[in-house]
């Protein structure tokens, strides 16, 4: 089969694999996810820096996975959106590498992001009597080694080691998994292995240590008739626990059928088929902004101010308004 990559490729021709009210489908609720993923994302990034004592370490973190939520819709969702509603992607060669690369690269960021995030949980609750102490300094350090492997990762198909081009119904684009040859299939093994296995692997560590041990010191706390002393790790872990889900259900699909190309590169999968992964992919955006909203109170009290234009005002546990928060006026 011919690389996908070749400039050859006609990529103006109207496809005939798809019918035009399946591609005007695809466009609205493409639109619809752009639009909840743009606001969502753009609302947790205006509520962290209008208010600058929230970028504590962890918030840090929460941050940059909010760019790199944005930049999935902006440079994947719209995109998408536009050229379904064409019917096909006129806009050429290089702006689908360009969206194949874009949404690569900030979708592993995303995934790498909620690893570090999973990390950090680790090390506050299974670690600390070895020092371990997150800062705002050493959750950038962290962030800078994610997006830079993650950068290496999405840099290779361009350099030659895969590619980036047309997949499905052909109104989208990303690596060129369905290109068969040994070149593409060694990038898709080592990716697959190093962009999803590992992080899945560090994860479930993570995780099932975290677990374990809050068990253990609660069951200890409540023997010696004590009050649970891990309330604020608890609602952490849940709250990234429930991001993590979320991403994977919505990126699993996609890497399961890339597996299987690489594992049978003779099966056939319709373009359809093919495609629906990649479209329920794009939708990871709108979910995280979602859960900080509804496990972060202060976090959605900010929002609600702001939404509101300073017309909410927030109030204590007692139902009672804070008096440090100026009135204004309806």
């Amino acid at each position: 089969m011919e690389s996908l990559t070749t400039t050859d490729l006609s990529m103006t021709a109207q496809p005939t694999i798809f019918p035009r009210v399946g591609y005007s489908i695809l466009s609205y609720l493409m639109f619809i996810n752009t639009l909840l993923s743009v606001f969502n994302n753009l609302l947790v990034i205006g509520v962290m820096l209008k208010n600058v004592h929230f970028l504590n370490a962890m918030n840090v973190i929460i941050l940059s996975l909010a760019v790199s939520d944005l930049m999935i819709a902006s440079c994947g969702s719209a995109i998408v959106t536009v050229t379904n509603y064409q019917g096909s992607f006129f806009l050429g060669h290089a702006v689908c590498v360009f969206q194949g690369f874009a949404v690569n690269y900030f979708g592993l960021v995303s995934l790498c992001t909620l690893t570090l995030l999973a990390y950090e949980r680790y090390n506050i609750v299974c670690k600390p009597m070895a020092g371990f102490k997150l800062n705002v300094c050493r959750s950038c350090q962290g962030l800078v080694l994610v997006w830079l492997y993650c950068l290496f990762w999405a840099v290779a198909p361009l350099l030659g080691w895969s590619s980036y081009g047309p997949e499905g119904v052909q109104t989208s684009c990303s690596l060129g998994w369905e290109e068969r040859s040994w070149t593409n299939y060694s990038y898709l093994i080592a990716y697959t292995l190093m962009c999803f296995i590992l992080p899945t692997a560090v994860i479930i560590y993570c995780y099932s240590n975290i677990l374990v041990s809050m068990r253990k010191i609660n069951k200890s706390i409540e023997l010696q008739g004590g009050k649970n002393c891990l309330e604020d790790n608890e609602h952490a872990v849940r709250m990234v626990l429930a991001m993590l889900v979320a991403f994977f259900i919505c990126w699993v699909p996609y890497t399961a059928i890339s597996v299987v190309v690489v594992v049978n590169p003779e099966i056939y999968i319709p373009p359809l088929v093919a495609t629906m992964p990649m479209y329920f992919a794009k939708t990871s955006p709108v979910y995280n902004p979602i859960i900080y909203f509804l496990t972060n109170k202060r976090f959605r009290e900010s929002s609600l101010e702001i939404l509101s234009c300073g017309r909410y005002i927030p109030r204590d546990s007692a139902g009672v308004l804070m008096s440090q928060r100026r009135v204004i006026p309806v």
